[in-house]
């Protein structure tokens, strides 16, 4: 007989360690035991980590636009624009 090692519901049962604790500067269950670093805001590092949610943002903003619209965009167009919509 051959024994097959398992990778599934058996070994999910023995995931009992702990691997994150409270951190002191930001409060939630963060700060990685082994690592000893908060995963929120990088204590013991002197500054906080930022997060990517600006940068992500920024992409959102730089949408591409047909030239259609940027030619509506323009002041002079805006009365004309209104010709378009009716």
């Amino acid at each position: 007989m051959e024994l097959k090692t398992t990778k599934g519901t058996s070994s999910f049962g023995k995931h009992s360690s702990k691997m994150h604790t409270l951190c002191r500067r930001c409060g939630p269950k963060a700060i990685h035991l082994q690592k000893s670093t908060c995963g929120k805001c990088g204590y013991p590092a002197k500054r906080k980590g930022k997060s990517t949610a600006d940068s992500e943002m920024d992409s959102v903003k730089e949408q591409h636009q047909s030239p259609r619209e940027l030619l509506l965009q323009h002041p002079a167009h805006l009365k004309e624009s209104n010709v378009f919509l009716k």
